[in-house]
């Protein structure tokens, strides 16, 4: 904790903040990338919500309030960041955007980024098609292994609402996998 009071100091401090932003990029980029990238599917919209988020951090880190984590604050942004990204595009695309989440990860099997298996496509073809809030909190939950606290503090909602999202997101997956796995 003290690490990041330290390094919240810092970012703050103009005659440091270059140095310490640079800090911070490297210790969460790939954190924030894999929790974007679950929900922008492909690498290269990851990329741009990962730079956005980044952008985001750097101009508003004086409006960081400590009451919450500081990775807690930037998984919030992060996740914003994304959830708009993915509404502009089913928008353009004149879709919902459930249907374009199922489009987008029906082409995981052609992308070079994607190393998973056949069970692996077929969890994130399920997970696809879930309600955006029982996606997030599954990835987070799942994926991330955030605790229900940490992902109330990100989402803005409540610890019993979580676990009724992810129990319903779990059944869900679970009749998703049995019916496509036989």
């Amino acid at each position: 904790m003290t690490d990041e009071i330290s390094l919240i100091e810092q970012l703050v401090n103009p005659k440091t903040k270059e140095k310490a932003f640079r800090q911070l990029i490297a210790l969460y980029k790939e954190r924030l990338y894999w929790h974007i990238r679950k929900i922008v599917i492909t690498h290269a919209d990851a990329d741009d919500v990962l730079q956005n988020t980044f952008i985001k951090i750097y101009k508003n880190i004086d409006k960081f309030n400590g009451k919450s984590k500081l990775f807690s604050w930037m998984y919030r942004i992060a996740t914003n960041e994304a959830i708009t990204f993915i509404n502009k595009r089913a928008k353009n695309r004149n879709v919902d955007i459930s249907e374009l989440q199922t489009q987008l990860a029906s082409t995981l099997e052609s992308d070079v980024y994607f190393s998973g298996d056949a069970i692996q496509l077929i969890l994130q073809k399920a997970i696809a098609t879930l309600p955006q809030k029982q996606q997030l909190v599954f990835n987070m939950k799942y994926f991330d292994e955030l605790k229900y606290q940490e992902i109330s503090e990100i989402l803005d909602t409540s610890v019993g609402a979580l676990k009724a999202s992810y129990f319903h997101a779990v059944k869900k997956i679970e009749n998703f996998v049995k019916n496509n796995t036989n």
